[in-house]
């Protein structure tokens, strides 16, 4: 009789002991060490993050990271000597030869992308970016070309495809061609770091340069949460959380500008007029790899807002945030998931899917 009344007793306990046991193993389990850094590459300010391992692993981590985020941005510099510099000299001049191994990857995965972008994504228009004045560390002051000079490129027409690669060497029959890999190297760069970072044994930290970022695994075991800015460049439009690997970057027209007579002018030029694109305010894309993800976010704002949905797709983009000029947030289902908007009061159009 008595163990037939006790055994209720103790089941409606069992919930609470439950409870209790949970409570006693998280206090019982450390928190995960986060370590936190910062050092300026590529003209803006990196911010690593690295989860779960030892101090002295992740300050060695970072350390290496610093050093090769400078040798890229020597390597891959635009408008400063080195082996970029070098290969635009000798296309310019309709040479063969042998390419630099820092800059042939670069080369072949942006005639990749620049195919699947109907060349939207142009690497190769470093004479018009020059041309604006955006080969300098401070576009500020600048104004706009002439007409007639942009003309005369656009005639021209470089493009990526205009590179032939027999094995190591180079050549072009396009002197127009002039490589710039602004709207791409960031990214290509984050993906070697974060392999380099899954070499070391890191399974858990995100790289973030100026807001275009990848983060892996988890901050203690909760997603990574990525504040989206708002197309002003000021303020916070909404959070992504990512999901295990994942790449978040955002081309807008605050990024690099300049203005004359009362007009802003951005440095994402449309290959197809030689002037910066215009209707977009920015772009946001959600990808596994920073480097599609980067071209995909200045094609897109070039595509603008009737033709972003098809280059997304030629692309494989599953994710895409456009913010047109009047303030309308434009996207597919998929990234209307996954962001969370902050009091936002914007406008917003969704698109048929993109898968």
């Amino acid at each position: 009789m008595n163990f037939r009344f006790k055994e209720p007793r103790i089941l409606a306990w069992m919930p609470f002991i439950v409870i209790i046991l949970l409570i006693l193993l998280w206090q019982s389990t450390p928190n995960l060490p986060v370590h936190n850094e910062r050092f300026m590459a590529f003209g803006t300010l990196m911010d690593i993050s690295i989860v779960g391992v030892s101090k002295e692993l992740s300050e060695s981590a970072v350390e290496q990271l610093e050093k090769d985020f400078q040798q890229m941005h020597q390597l891959w510099h635009a408008w400063a000597p080195g082996p970029l510099g070098r290969v635009n000299k000798l296309l310019a001049e309709g040479q063969t030869f042998s390419a630099p191994t820092s800059v042939l990857p670069l080369i072949e995965v942006a005639q990749d992308l620049a195919q699947k972008s109907d060349h939207l994504f142009n690497p190769s228009i470093g004479k018009l970016v020059s041309l604006w004045g955006f080969h300098t560390d401070n576009p500020h002051g600048h104004t706009p070309p002439e007409d007639n000079q942009i003309k005369q490129l656009l005639e021209l027409d470089p493009r990526m495809s205009d590179i032939s690669i027999d094995d190591f060497k180079l050549s072009s029959d396009n002197s127009s061609v002039q490589l710039d890999f602004g709207a791409f190297g960031k990214g290509f760069g984050i993906d070697r770091a974060i392999e380099a970072l899954k070499e070391m044994g890191i399974e858990n930290a995100i790289i973030n340069a100026g807001g275009d970022l990848r983060a892996i695994g988890s901050r203690a075991g909760k997603p990574w949460r990525i504040a989206v800015k708002r197309p002003s460049g000021a303020g916070v439009l909404g959070v992504i959380k990512t999901n295990s690997d994942e790449s978040i970057f955002t081309s807008g027209d605050y990024e690099r500008n300049f203005t004359y007579e009362g007009k802003r002018y951005h440095h994402i030029i449309d290959p197809r007029t030689g002037y910066p694109a215009e209707g977009v305010s920015s772009v946001t894309v959600i990808h596994s790899d920073a480097t599609t993800a980067d071209a995909a976010a200045t094609a897109l704002f070039v595509a603008g807002k009737k033709d972003w949905h098809r280059i997304a797709r030629q692309m494989q983009i599953r994710y895409v945030l456009l913010i047109d000029s009047e303030g309308t947030l434009h996207m597919n289902p998929a990234m209307q998931k996954r962001i969370e908007l902050l009091g936002s009061n914007n406008k917003i159009l969704i698109s048929p899917p993109l898968t």
